[in-house]
Parts: C-alpha cells; sequence; structure tokens
C-alpha cells in the first residue's frame, strides 16, 4: 500500500481491539516509548480508537475513542493498522477479514485464528494489498517469526523444536524440582495466572500446536495445516516417570517437533524425553526456547519469555513498527506472510503421526513372576524394537515391580501393536506409559 508525500509525515494512527493483558501492554508500551518509536519510523504512532467489551479504569485513555461495539475501529477510516488481541476465533476471524476488506493492516497476536484461519487470511490481506502481522503469535518476546522468515532465510531447514507452552513447562518443572503431582502442579498453575480456568489448550498441547503449525509453514513453505497436528496431553505424567527419566539422563519436556522427511513432514506436539546434556532440556519455568537445524548454519537455539504483557506487547509494537516503516518508505512490507512467495507454496504432505520414527521410553508396571522379561522381550523383538536400555525398580506396595525400557528407533504404528501385546498380558498390571524420545541434534 503506498502513501503519497504528504501522508509521509503524517501520524500513523492505531486501532487496539481488546484491551486485556496484551492489548494493554501494548497501549502502554507505545505511549512509553514514543520518542524512541518515532526515531526508529520517522513518523509518529498514535492509538486514536480503541474496541473494548467492558471498562478499563486503570488505562488512561484520555484522548482516544473509544467503542463498545468492536466493528467500529475497523471500520474507522482515519484508522490505518489495526490491532486484534480479543482472542478467540470466531469474531476475531470476522474483524480481521473486515479490517483487511476495509485496506488496513493487521497486527494479531492470535495463534488460534492463524492456525485455522490463516491460509484465508493472508491470501485476502495479498490480495488486497495489506500486511498481517503476527511476531506475538508464537513465543512472545521471543523473535522466532523474523528469525524463521529473514534470519534464516538463506538455508534449508531440516527440523524445528521447542518448548512453546509456558504453563506445560512451569508444570513438569514443579513435577521435577518440587515433587509435585501434575495435578498439584496444574492447580497452583492456575493460581498463579500461568494457566486458564479451563486449561484444555496447555496441558493437552493444543496452545503448542497452534504455534507449531505456524512455525512449520514458515520453515517448510507448506500451507497451514493445524487440524493434521498430532497433539497429545501431560496429565498421565506421574512424578515416578519424571524421576526415572532423570536416572536414566534425561529430562521430560512438552515439545513441538516439526520436521522435513522424504516422506513429508511430521507435525507433533507431546511429552518428550530429552537429554539432559542438551541445553534446552535446562529451559525451566515458564520461559520458551525453539531449536533450529539448518544447512548452513547448523543448530541455533532461541530463548525467552513466552508470554505476559511486556514479552507479548513488545512483539505486537514491533510488528507495528514494521509495518509504519513500510507505510513511511511508501511501500508494503516486502517480507512474505509464510516466508515463501504465495505461489511457492507446496503442499507437502503431514506425515501421519503412525509413520513417524522415534524412540520410546516405557514404563511398565509388572507383577514379580518368572517370565516377565522375557515375554515383554520376545513382544518387542517380533516388532522389530530393539532395547537400547532396562531399568528394573524396587518393588512396591501390592507386589508390582516398575519395568523402565528404553528403545532404539522404531516406527510408531509397530509400538502401538506392541503396546496392545503388551497391555494384553496376564503379569502387566494396567496400560503402558510411553513417552517419546528426541536426540535433537
Amino acid at each position: 500500500m503506498k502513501a503519497s508525500n504528504a501522508a509521509v509525515n503524517k501520524p500513523v494512527n492505531v486501532g487496539i481491539v481488546g484491551l486485556g493483558t496484551v492489548g494493554g501492554g501494548a497501549l502502554n508500551l507505545l505511549r512509553a516509548n514514543a520518542a524512541e518509536l518515532s526515531r526508529r519510523t520517522g513518523r509518529d504512532i498514535v492509538v486514536s480508537h480503541v474496541g473494548v467489551r467492558r471498562e478499563h479504569p486503570n488505562l488512561n485513555l484520555t484522548g482516544i475513542t473509544v467503542s463498545m461495539d468492536i466493528f467500529a475501529v475497523v471500520d474507522d477510516p482515519a484508522v490505518d493498522v489495526v490491532v486484534e488481541v480479543i482472542g478467540g476465533i470466531t469474531a476475531a476471524r470476522e474483524l480481521v477479514l473486515r479490517a483487511i476488506a476495509n485496506g488496513k493492516h493487521v497486527v494479531t497476536a492470535n495463534k488460534w485464528l492463524l492456525a485455522e484461519h490463516g491460509n484465508e487470511i493472508f491470501s485476502a490481506a495479498e490480495a488486497k494489498g495489506v500486511y498481517v502481522a503476527f511476531e506475538a503469535a508464537v513465543a512472545g518476546g521471543v523473535p522466532i517469526i523474523k528469525v524463521l522468515r529473514e534470519g534464516l532465510a538463506a538455508n534449508n531447514i531440516d527440523w524445528l523444536a521447542g518448548i512453546i507452552n509456558g504453563t506445560g513447562n512451569y508444570i513438569l518443572t514443579e513435577m521435577r524440582d518440587k515433587g509435585r503431582s501434575f495435578a498439584d502442579a496444574l492447580d497452583d498453575a492456575t493460581a498463579l495466572g500461568y494457566a486458564e480456568l479451563d486449561p484444555t489448550f496447555d496441558v493437552e498441547g493444543i496452545d503448542a500446536a497452534h504455534k507449531l503449525t505456524i512455525m512449520a509453514s514458515i520453515a517448510f513453505g507448506i500451507p497451514l495445516q493445524f487440524s493434521k497436528a498430532y497433539t497429545e496431553g501431560l496429565s498421565k505424567l506421574t512424578r515416578d516417570d519424571v524421576v526415572y527419566a532423570e536416572e536414566l539422563g534425561f529430562r521430560i519436556k512438552q515439545l513441538g517437533v516439526a520436521r522435513r522427511t522424504r516422506e513429508g513432514v511430521e507435525l507433533r506436539v507431546h511429552p518428550t524425553l530429552i537429554p539432559d546434556d542438551r541445553l534446552i532440556a535446562h529451559v525451566n519455568g515458564v520461559k520458551n526456547a525453539i531449536l533450529v537445524q539448518s544447512d548452513a548454519v547448523g543448530t541455533t537455539m532461541y530463548y525467552g519469555a513466552g508470554a505476559g504483557a511486556g514479552p507479548t506487547a513488545s512483539a505486537v509494537v514491533a510488528d507495528i513498527v514494521d509495518v509504519v516503516r513500510a507505510l513511511t518508505a511508501e511501500s508494503a512490507p516486502n517480507v512474505p506472510h509464510l516466508a515463501f512467495m504465495p505461489g511457492a507454496i507446496t503442499n507437502t504432505p503431514i506425515l501421519p503421526m503412525e509413520d513417524v520414527v522415534t524412540s520410546y521410553y516405557l514404563r511398565l508396571q509388572a507383577y514379580d513372576r518368572a517370565g516377565v522379561l522375557a515375554d515383554v522381550t520376545r513382544i518387542l523383538s517380533n516388532h522389530d524394537i530393539n532395547i537400547e536400555a532396562i531399568l528394573q525398580k524396587p518393588m512396591q506396595e501390592g507386589g508390582s515391580v516398575p519395568v523402565i525400557i528404553l528403545t532404539k528407533p522404531v516406527v510408531e504404528r509397530e509400538m502401538n501393536l506392541a503396546m496392545a501385546e503388551l497391555e494384553a498380558l496376564d503379569h502387566i498390571i494396567g496400560s503402558v506409559t510411553r513417552i517419546r524420545m528426541e536426540p535433537l541434534a
């Protein structure tokens, strides 16, 4: 979108829809750093209109048009850039598409919206000649979108793996450091405001899968395909699993993995055993970290705060700065939304989870009987599953013995069949716990 020479000197008017943690943080940051932002862009950035659904007495809205009808912001002809931070998906989709139709650039922190409807939104933006910026949608203050689109543009990216949900990482850290159960650590995360009252998206890997979908699309030049992402939650993990993993030289993290293979792209989120000597294994609390493996640079890691008013607002304002710089230069931002030119996006298939090859941690509860290990190893061998290590723990109350097995890489389909046979054995108690392993090297 080109601006006239006269318009270049005018302030850029920003409309913010949603003044919660992120929207309020962005408003405060735009005001606090107004002079510095003007130096960076060559123009003043002014919040002229906000759309809210409730009052915000703690925010100074003097001189700003306030509308309870959020669509009034995107219909305001004076607004140049719309910031969508209301979250959710239905109203947000309608609002963003309407802003685009009205010829406005959009900045959003809404990973759910982009993972589900990003293909439609980016196509509409391309057709209209406007831009949708979304650094804040993934990993908060960690600029991973800019890294993938620009910093690593010279590289073929082989894989990326990340701790991209702070709530899940906090829970696993508490289980490891304080010996807490999953339920107890989740209650604490909720009390501290890290987890929502309905924590499903966090603990079941859905939030991480939204973010992984976006990163994978940019890394590999494929359409956004959230519906094909595999997700597995944390609720089945026990304190024992955390302890046993550590004894074997690993730590458990909720990891999002996207990997390019000859057969397709792996897109999966699940609890993962990571070798203790990997730097990412020591990312604790609510922090995020993403590893990227590329051909020219090798392995790089990006670490920082993945959520919160300051970090996420920083990413929102950075996107506004990019848009304003483009307006000042009388051009649209010249980096494609998904890093590759729209006509070069390829329909590389997402690999079904049963075709993925990984190593595994297995935990069995077995009765202390002769022949138990022989039966277990026979079943694994019948499915071409090679054992890397076996750890048998002391007998527990009730007469059961925990047996921990680490396997070498095997296709998931065979592991599924083997687990069903193991669970059918008379001397195996209950279900078999399975955690995938990633060497990240």
